[in-house]
């Protein structure tokens, strides 16, 4: 964050990141800031199990993920998930069908610039498991586990080990 110098209203090398979430311009009083980002995590569910994705790309490659993304300017959460599934795996979701369940901050380091961001955490149904047409440039393949044989140590990101934790217990 600290590489970010210029001020994009004076041109001057006068920015200075405060640590957290703003830059401000020592010669112009620009503040830029660096807001935390919104973001969906689905738990897709067919009776005890819960499908999982294998993440093809940094950060976290080959890591266990829950399918989802980032929230999309004048996007809802919802939408996002519907949007979301269909890029990732071709699934056509009911939007009525998703059920909120909670969120949790995370941090998502990509390309040497840290993220903040707000996880917010559906659950999907389905009656019946099917094999999802992949965006392998985003996944390297599906996994179905079920929920209380899912190891944390394989789960990408720190607010999904959280999340699956409580919410293998809240099903036990």
């Amino acid at each position: 964050m600290e590489n970010l110098r210029f001020c994009p209203k004076c041109g001057n090398e006068s920015l200075k990141w405060d640590g957290e979430k703003k830059w401000n311009c020592t010669k112009c009083d620009y503040v830029l800031f660096h807001n935390v980002a919104g973001a969906v995590a689905v738990v897709i569910r067919c009776g005890n199990e819960i499908l999982l994705t294998r993440r093809n790309q940094e950060p976290k490659k080959a890591k266990l993920d829950l399918a989802g993304g980032f929230v999309d300017p004048k996007e809802s959460a919802e939408h996002t998930c519907v949007r979301e599934l269909y890029e990732e795996m071709k699934i056509q979701v009911d939007i009525s069908k998703l059920k909120y369940l909670a969120s949790l901050p995370n941090v998502y380091e990509y390309k040497n610039i840290v993220y903040n961001t707000l996880d917010l955490f559906y659950e999907y149904r389905i009656d019946e498991k099917f094999d999802a047409d992949l965006e392998i440039s985003e996944i390297s393949e599906t996994v179905w586990l079920k929920i209380n044989e899912i190891d944390s140590e394989d789960i990408a990101f720190d607010s999904q080990r959280i999340f699956l934790e409580k919410y293998k217990n809240q099903q036990s």
